[in-house]
């Protein structure tokens, strides 16, 4: 217990404000420039950085090579914040410049294929050169760790056609609606939702081999 000569503040330091910016209003500072620009863009990497080198990494699988291209991402979001309207969502604009550098990067391996052993296959961009491995003819035990199954899984999404892919992994990995993705991809809600359906289908049929339960939940 303090004694009698203790001082005791009246009034409590100010607490933090708990509501975070919205990324609306970090991306009109950000195109606004100035002093508040960098800071702005410092919380949106802070924010995003986890989500995109997720989506990257479903395509280009090497973690250094997807985190080149996430700041290669986050520089893109700094030169386009011009174009960017707040009447979109930040989500759906972000990911579309990481879709989009990722498809260039995609097409330069494909022109250059020695760069990596996971390129596309240089007449089919949607095939990379490395498959999935084919399935065990023993039956499955507990020898097949989660690792390796999650290298399956990493393998297999590789595998799926791009629109089908970022499809998928945009709605596991971003947690963005399907309105969302469609507007991404430039496609129509009902042909979103066809191609994460196939997807998994297709996901679903590679992967039972591998699976004790003969059963995989994508969603």
């Amino acid at each position: 217990m303090p004694d009698s000569t203790t001082a005791i503040p009246t009034h409590s330091a100010p607490m933090p404000d708990p509501t975070p910016i919205p990324d609306t209003e970090l991306m009109r500072r950000l195109k606004g420039g100035g002093a508040d620009a960098e800071e702005a863009l410092r919380e949106l990497i802070t924010r995003w950085q986890k989500p995109v080198m997720g989506f990257i990494q479903r395509s280009l699988p090497d973690p250094a090579e997807a985190e080149d291209l996430t700041q290669g991402v986050f520089i893109q979001l700094w030169k386009a914040s011009g174009r960017y309207q707040p009447t979109a969502r930040f989500s759906t604009f972000l990911f579309t410049l990481a879709r989009n550098l990722t498809l260039n990067e995609i097409r330069r391996r494909a022109r250059h294929p020695s760069d990596s052993m996971d390129a596309p296959h240089p007449e089919f961009e949607d095939h990379p050169l490395r498959q999935i491995p084919g399935p065990r003819t023993e039956e499955p035990t507990e020898e097949t760790t989660r690792s390796e199954l999650e290298s399956l899984i990493e393998t297999a999404l590789r595998d799926l056609p791009e629109k089908q892919r970022t499809a998928i992994v945009l709605c596991r990995e971003g947690e963005l609606s399907y309105e969302e993705i469609a507007d991404i991809l430039g496609t129509s809600l009902q042909a979103t939702k066809s191609l994460i359906h196939r997807g998994r289908e297709v996901l679903k049929a590679r992967l039972k081999p591998y699976l004790r339960s003969g059963t995989w939940d994508p969603s």
